[in-house]
């Protein structure tokens, strides 16, 4: 192997992943196989399997009085058919559990989804709830990270 070659290689990809802003990420969320990274301001979700983009849906987050918390956590747990113990048994599919009650789920509301609307949950179209419930369950809990930001 060219040692120049595979250095100069090196440098390309670290720079590319520094100007996609990869490593603005916290170390366990590059470390993960799959991130969720939630965008509040523009009301979008990037799902990244391995560090790499993979898919860029609409998404519902907090209403206004309602707050859809900040910061980085692991997936905690899943739900393949949940209902809302806090809001009249309502639809959640798909749910992916990352704090307390927070979660990332389908919903039926899909009018809704590009602008807030929820309790405080992630909310997404029910087929890319979907989409992502699989690779969670794929890669593992341990291996998912969920970030939420500005």
């Amino acid at each position: 192997m060219n040692t120049r070659r595979g250095l100069k290689g090196t440098i390309a990809g670290v720079a590319c992943a520094f100007m996609a802003g990869l490593f603005t990420m916290p170390q366990q969320a590059e470390a993960a196989r799959v991130l969720v990274k939630v965008d509040i301001s523009e009301q979008r979700m990037t799902v990244y399997k391995n560090g790499i983009p993979r898919y860029r849906w609409k998404v519902s987050t907090a209403r206004r009085g309602k707050v859809t918390p900040r910061g980085t956590w692991r997936a905690k747990w899943l739900s393949r058919h949940h209902k809302s113990s806090r809001y009249r048994n309502a639809p959640m599919p798909y749910s992916i559990f990352y704090s307390g009650n927070f979660a990332v789920h389908g919903t039926n509301h899909i009018s809704k989804l590009g602008r807030p609307a929820s309790a405080g949950c992630v909310r997404l179209h029910p087929d890319n709830a979907a989409v992502l419930f699989r690779m969670v369950k794929n890669s593992g809990l341990r291996n998912t990270i969920v970030k939420v930001v500005n």
